[in-house]
């Protein structure tokens, strides 16, 4: 039998004479299941809050992207087209044109991105579920879909057939031009529908035919940005992007849907990282009562441990009866804890009780992973201040 274990495992469950130390021990208790369930639900939260904040984004940025390393466009060809759709994992690709473009309509100008998409681009990406109105883009038409941000700054509605929408884009060249009417090419289109997906996001492009954009930018109709992929969901990114660098000579550069929002999952990770060393500390301060429920145990059981030192138990068990007691209440502690964290994250998903608006609850998000952060944060720290608290015994105070 494990001597300390067993002794650790009685004085656990065993009522002390001296009621202070009783109400000392529940007060640690307590304060290592409201920490633990305090850590596993935060840490929930901003896990759902992550997942929402990131729906926006994959509502228009591919699984993957690949875009030319030697300038802003690339010549693509048939056969190279063909051998993009033998490669394992892609489900269907869309060819694409971005640039930065002046937009005009009537006495309100504003730059920003004129995104040409082929058929293909619905396919791959959700955006039409996140149109507020209107339709999607027609091919072959000058018909664009704005963002909501733009209607809004431009009070611009969909199907204004008396008042267009025009668009100048710079025509590529070098030297001094004379007039500045003729630096620009210029078309008028014609607003079809309105997207809503985030207030940064409604602003930064205009949706357009890929063959429109071409014909502005005065592009071949074999030239593009970029090509945007809608993959398998198990499938293997690094062998896809090895497989097309050599379609394309190397000569292409590849993100992943983390790498186009890179700022985006930098800022949520530091905020998930600062949240969860803000309630580590409140657990480490809550911890110190357990250290202290220790200390006065030791002192209680001073005649006890006497005895066993006369017995000839050496200091070091004496020590494990205590480290291991502390140990054994942060592990209790932590699974009622956890278990109760758990049952308030099913119930936030399942029912919706807490709602940030009349009809948005507030997002929680249940995994593995947040469960063994915690365990391993409180079984950590309940052994460190066990470790300090046991530090007491020592052959001094006994004699």
């Amino acid at each position: 039998m494990n001597f300390p274990l067993y002794i650790a495992k009685r004085y656990i469950f065993s009522r002390s004479k001296n009621n202070a130390i009783n109400i000392i021990n529940r007060i640690a208790s307590m304060g290592i299941i409201v920490g633990t369930m305090a850590l596993f639900v935060v840490l929930s939260v901003f896990s759902g809050l992550k997942v929402f904040s990131l729906s926006f984004a994959n509502e228009i940025d591919p699984d993957l992207k690949i875009t030319s390393t030697y300038g802003k466009s690339f010549l693509i060809t048939p056969e190279q087209e063909a051998q993009i759709k033998k490669i394992d994992g892609v489900i269907s690709y869309t060819k694409i044109i971005e640039e930065r473009v002046l937009f005009l309509f009537k006495d309100k100008q504003k730059v920003t991105y004129l995104k040409g998409v082929d058929r293909n681009y619905a396919v791959v990406n959700d955006i039409k579920k996140r149109l507020f109105t209107g339709q999607w883009l027609k091919p072959d038409t000058y018909q664009v879909v704005i963002g909501y941000g733009m209607s809004r700054d431009f009070s611009l509605g969909v199907l204004d057939f008396e008042n267009p929408l025009q668009i100048f884009a710079p025509k590529p060249g070098k030297g001094a031009i004379e007039n500045p009417e003729d630096a620009f090419n210029k078309t008028d289109v014609l607003p079809v529908g309105i997207y809503s997906i985030s207030e940064d996001l409604d602003s930064k492009y205009v949706f357009a035919d890929l063959g429109l954009a071409q014909e502005l930018l005065m592009y071949k109709p074999n030239q593009i940005s970029g090509i945007e992929f809608n993959l398998k969901e198990n499938a293997d990114e690094s062998a896809i992007v090895a497989k097309l660098k050599p379609i394309f000579q190397n000569k292409i550069t590849s993100k992943n849907r983390a790498q186009l929002n890179e700022s985006l999952y930098k800022m949520l990770n530091t905020e998930n990282i600062a949240v969860y060393l803000i309630f580590t500390l409140v657990i480490i301060v809550a911890l110190f009562n357990l250290i202290g429920a220790l200390i006065m145990m030791i002192l209680e059981k001073k005649g006890n441990l006497k005895t066993l030192f006369n017995l000839g138990t050496e200091i070091s068990h004496l020590r494990k009866i205590f480290l291991l007691q502390g140990t054994l209440l942060s592990v209790f502690g932590g699974l009622i804890g956890l278990v109760l964290g758990v049952i308030l994250v099913l119930l936030q998903q399942r029912y919706e009780l807490i709602m940030i608006t009349p009809t948005l609850a507030f997002p929680v998000v249940f995994t593995v992973e947040n469960i063994l952060i915690v365990l391993g944060t409180i079984i950590s720290l309940g052994f460190l201040a066990s470790l300090i608290a046991c530090s007491r015994v020592s052959k001094k105070l006994l004699d």
